[in-house]
């Protein structure tokens, strides 16, 4: 590898790791708007999102830049073409946060309504999980590619426990039912926060071992135990 690759793929990085912290930032506010109904920590979130753009739009153009300039091969591809994905992976959390940011404004106009205790949870383990993909990444350590993976069926089922609550609330308590709705929309999306963090993990394995290992989540646990 030549020095100006080595050079670029690390600026590279460093804005990509930058891109991740914000990006983790949002999260964590956006659960907390929720979990507090604090509609002015939402518009913080909401705010933020231009810069998330702006940022992905320019490691997407360094990624094109450095794979025309220096047209790089092997690892150096993978890298270039996991940085690429990852980045695009953090945009789109992003987008969640700002969609479960707008869910804690809405509910801010039905304070009545409790918010479920298993947030807490779902929320620390969706943001463990994007922490935890992005040191996988950091580390090249595959074998916490695969936690971060393995990981991803405790927040589906709490998930799936949240919806089944918010089906309660509905019947036994028509007047919550917006309410709910707003909350079942906000879990949907911290779910699917947990789904991206799993791309991100899978795009590691990709990295360190050449394997394309997206879609292929039925071979995860096994290798897990080995």
């Amino acid at each position: 590898m030549s020095k100006h690759l080595e050079r670029d793929l690390e600026q590279l990085e460093h804005e990509l790791l930058t891109q991740s912290s914000h990006v983790e930032d949002m999260i964590e506010k956006a659960c907390r708007a929720l979990r507090e109904t604090r509609p002015d920590v939402a518009a913080e979130v909401i705010a933020s999102d231009a810069n998330v753009n702006a940022r992905e739009v320019r490691i997407e153009e360094y990624c094109l830049k450095i794979l025309a300039l220096h047209q790089p091969v092997a690892v150096d591809l993978r890298r270039t073409a996991t940085i690429l994905k990852i980045n695009n992976d953090l945009e789109r959390i992003a987008d969640l946060a700002v969609n479960v940011a707008e869910r804690a404004q809405s509910l801010a106009d039905h304070p009545e309504f409790m918010i479920p205790p298993q947030l807490e949870r779902m929320a620390r383990a969706a943001i463990s999980m994007v922490r935890r993909a992005l040191d996988a990444f950091v580390e090249q350590d595959v074998t916490i590619a695969r936690q971060v993976c393995a990981g991803d069926d405790e927040v589906d089922t709490l998930n799936r426990n949240v919806i089944a609550d918010m089906y309660r609330t509905m019947r036994t308590q028509p007047e919550m039912i917006e309410a709910a709705l707003h909350f079942f929309s906000a879990s949907r999306h911290v779910e699917r926060i947990a789904d991206h963090a799993t791309n991100i993990a899978e795009d590691v394995i990709y990295l360190v071992e050449g394997e394309i290992a997206r879609h292929r989540q039925d071979r995860l646990p096994s290798e897990v135990d080995c």
